[in-house]
């Protein structure tokens, strides 16, 4: 992150000095800094200088070892205000990213690999250099009042839920987060974000509106999601479910909060068109328990939990938590004889679920 900063001084003070901006060598120049910065695959096709912003256009990262492409960004848009130059100090107006795409994954091993990869890998390597980088950030401070996001596209793998991988494929995003600055102060950055989750059959949407600390990492955000196929989530939880799932679209409202490392998040998660295949289980339950079920109530069901743990616990794992909470909150939604508070009684209650119904097949 902190070298994305720098990044951003470099495009700013080459734009002070517009007459290199239509030049074949102020690209070279800019290219060369930049990759010297996070290493080779780095390039840009061109940058302009127009009369309120600085324009760059055609940028692209592509891992040289891999040829992964990981960013491709169609135009980057600066609006500076330049006599913040005489305080010593660079504020940008509006920072835009028009029709980016962005591609990253994590490993079977839960490390995080994207754009990003190169930088920190410098980061680990500086030394003296890194101590004079330093010197110039310490006395030139940037501060971006709006950074904006429009008409992007992410494609997230996650190996870590084994083969096939999970998918998570966003589109038409468009981000607005405001009042950055760096070095890092502790603010409470508004944020806003909506886009479209692609799904085999449907596209679902996708809304998040709230604010972010970029320092403590806190945050209070809503999360919504709106006719997500669930199968896009199927990698996640196919482990908990041996049946087919035909079809299912997901609602959603949920509050984050976290606050000191503690999340403290209010669930509210309904399924529409829910439909199984007779073999199976989900989630312990007999499919042909759950369609019986699932039928006298429409093919929907409701479920309200909370999601509550330290994050930085090692034996806090979230993913597992909420999907044991669906799990439990599936069985209590159509009337099994579950209920549970802590999370010690939700494995336990899972356990009894599955003890239950093996009885009976016993019988």
């Amino acid at each position: 992150m902190k070298k994305w900063f720098v990044i951003a001084g470099i495009f700013i003070l080459l734009f002070v000095g517009g007459y290199l901006a239509f030049s074949f060598y102020a690209v070279k120049f800019i290219e060369a800094r930049i990759q010297k910065m996070i290493g080779p695959g780095f390039t840009i096709a061109q940058i302009k200088v127009k009369t309120a912003h600085l324009s760059i256009q055609g940028i692209r990262f592509e891992d040289p070892r891999t040829k992964q492409e990981f960013l491709k960004i169609e135009e980057i848009r600066i609006y500076p205000d330049l006599l913040s130059f005489l305080k010593k100090r660079l504020y940008i107006r509006e920072w835009i990213l028009l029709r980016p795409y962005f591609f990253f994954y994590r490993t079977q091993e839960g490390a995080f690999v994207g754009p990003w990869v190169s930088v920190q890998r410098e980061e680990k390597s500086q030394d003296v250099s890194g101590k004079e980088e330093r010197k110039e950030r310490e006395t030139f401070p940037i501060r971006i009042d709006r950074f904006q996001i429009e008409k992007g596209s992410i494609d997230f793998d996650d190996m870590k839920t084994g083969q096939p991988p999970a998918q998570i494929r966003l589109k038409e995003l468009d981000m607005e987060m405001k009042h950055i600055e760096y070095p890092l102060v502790s603010f409470r950055s508004p944020i806003e974000l909506k886009g479209r989750i692609k799904g085999d059959k449907k596209t679902g949407e996708i809304a998040s509106k709230g604010w972010i600390d970029l320092v403590s990492s806190d945050m209070e955000t809503s999360l919504k999601f709106r006719e997500v196929e669930l199968k896009t989530f199927e990698p996640y939880y196919r482990k908990r479910v041996s049946a087919e799932i035909e079809s299912g679209y997901v609602n959603m409202d949920a509050q984050i909060a976290i606050k000191g490392k503690v999340i403290n998040t209010p669930v509210k998660l309904e399924v529409s068109d829910f439909r199984v295949k007779e073999e199976g289980t989900v989630f312990y339950i007999p499919a042909k328990t759950l369609r019986s079920r699932l039928k006298g109530k429409g093919n929907r069901i409701e479920v309200q939990f909370r999601v509550k743990g330290r994050l930085d616990d090692p034996q806090f794992k979230l993913q597992e938590t909420f999907l044991i909470r669906v799990g439990v909150g599936l069985a209590e939604a159509i009337g099994l004889p579950i209920k549970v508070v802590g999370m010690k009684e939700l494995e336990e209650g899972l356990g009894f679920l599955e003890g239950l119904f093996k009885k009976k097949e016993k019988r």
